[in-house]
């Protein structure tokens, strides 16, 4: 149940205080806790960010600086699925750009943009660290190397 709108429900405070609970200073759990809370909401609203600021005892300008470092850490609403589609120098030369078209046509967005029906959300990555099977994304979980357009059109709808 919603303590109020787009404020946190109470699992999800009693998740925090378990996972604030293993660490030596609250604070200390900031990438975790917003890592908690993103699972739950999919991104971490200004609302959110601030109430989890004041748990664990930073400013928000503090914990904002945090989520924004990470881009995993999501400030902007996301869709379902977040495909990261890795744009390293590697992935670039293997074709990175016609993977991004391909993605882009078969979801009918532009990179940064989310689908219509909040389903898929494309945003590019520095590096996923899966250079031999360039060009390579990762599919909210799942990390799929090797991409063409065939593997595209099999793993996404087309518009």
């Amino acid at each position: 149940m919603l303590i109020a709108k787009d404020m946190m429900t109470t699992t999800e405070l009693y998740e925090i205080a378990k996972l604030v609970a293993h660490y030596p200073v609250a604070r200390a759990a900031c990438i975790d806790v917003l890592k908690l809370v993103q699972k739950n909401r999919r991104y971490i609203s200004d609302d959110i960010l601030a109430e989890v600021a004041r748990i664990l005892g930073m400013s928000i300008s503090e914990l904002d600086e945090v989520a924004t470092f990470y881009n995993l850490i999501y400030r902007q609403p996301v869709g379902e699925t977040v495909i990261l589609l890795c744009d390293s120098v590697t992935c670039w030369m293997m074709g990175r750009n016609k993977i991004a078209k391909s993605i882009m046509d078969n979801l009918t967005i532009k990179d940064g943009e989310t689908t219509a029906d909040g389903k898929y959300t494309l945003l590019p990555i520095v590096c996923l660290g899966h250079c031999d099977h360039a060009p390579a994304m990762l599919m909210g979980q799942t990390l799929v190397g090797d991409l063409d357009s065939t593997k595209i059109n099999k793993l996404l709808p087309k518009a």
